[in-house]
């Protein structure tokens, strides 16, 4: 039996638990963007419908998921709160405005689906289907802003490498968002989202490839980084997911580009946490085991993390569980 007194004052197990924690928070943060990042390349698509009926079949799709998809950013700033309140506290005073822009955005891709199926009338419904794709548009582009920011230390609010995150997450959520229509459409439709996922996996490969070397062009702090065999990894990782994703659209194996498109994305959330590494941050000089809370409270958000995390993760594959498989044709978001 671990006794308070161990607890107080070594970590759980001889465990690293500062490096876990960070890790664990970049977990959270990379299963926010894959699940909620369709819902959002899901909004963007919905721009090029100008069908009704394809509209609905849309918002059906992403329908029974992007509200619990949103947890996970909830807990995404829980966990940096409880194990990271420096640096929390750094990052929201440092980034309030885009902070507020941010949870607006979500706001409206939230709000928007529910005022479009109030109404028959087509004036209202151009008016919440434009607020849907702005606010699908608007949020990933701000999530790429503000962990690129966090990323090189800026205070500066818009900065040349957070513009080109920004633009590297909305083409990732495209890419994410295609994938998962091929998985939950069918006929034409699906053919046409097919389409645009690929041109999306070519576009998000160039877009990356630029940030990084603008990064590596610009921040010469983290060109060390940048050498190491993880980085060069996760990058040619990237490189060949982007290829396998392009084929088995192609080749219409919907499964294999929606695992390869997770697999981007955590590439991506790895990617940056290792160039963030050993920094948590970089603008007040706090590594990762200079910003975390303190023994006993750190050993006991472990012991609930263990329990609590699994519970989470099984709702989820109860609930992709349920609502697997295409939607109906005749299927609505209401």
């Amino acid at each position: 039996m671990i006794s308070i007194g161990a607890l107080a004052t070594r970590p759980l197990f001889g465990l690293p638990l500062a490096e876990l924690w960070f890790a664990l928070l970049f977990f959270i943060f990379g299963m926010f963007l894959f699940l909620d990042g369709f819902d959002f390349g899901v909004g963007i698509l919905f721009a090029t419908r100008d069908n009704d009926h394809e509209k609905e079949q849309l918002l059906a799709a992403v329908g029974p998921f992007w509200d619990g998809n949103e947890v996970w950013l909830v807990v995404f700033g829980g966990t940096l709160f409880a194990a990271f309140p420096s640096v929390y506290a750094n990052l929201f005073s440092r980034y309030y405005l885009l902070m507020f822009a941010i949870l607006a955005a979500l706001g409206l891709r939230g709000l928007a689906p529910e005022m479009y199926e109030e109404r028959e009338d087509s004036r209202w419904r151009t008016l919440w289907g434009y607020s849907f794709v702005i606010g699908s548009t608007v949020t990933p582009f701000l999530l790429g802003l503000f962990v690129m920011n966090w990323l090189v230390g800026t205070t500066g609010l818009i900065t040349p490498v957070g513009f080109l995150g920004g633009v590297t997450v909305l083409a990732l959520t495209i890419v994410d968002g295609a994938a998962f229509l091929g998985l939950k459409t069918r006929g034409a439709l699906r053919d046409e989202m097919r389409n645009y996922g690929i041109q999306a996996a070519v576009s998000y490969l160039g877009i990356t490839i630029i940030t990084l070397g603008t990064i590596y062009a610009t921040e010469p702090g983290l060109r060390s980084s940048f050498r190491s065999p993880t980085v060069v990894a996760l990058v040619i990782l990237t490189a060949t997911l982007t290829g396998i994703y392009a084929v088995a659209l192609r080749k219409r194996r919907y499964y294999a580009a929606f695992a390869a498109t997770a697999t981007l994305v955590f590439g991506l959330v790895g990617l940056i946490a290792t160039l963030l590494y050993p920094f948590m941050d970089r603008t007040a000089g706090l590594t990762v085991r200079e910003a975390i809370i303190s023994t006993l409270p750190l050993n006991l958000m472990s012991i609930m993390a263990s329990v609590l995390l699994p519970i989470v993760l099984g709702y989820f594959v109860v609930l992709y569980s349920a609502f697997s498989g295409p939607v109906d044709t005749e299927e609505t978001y209401g």
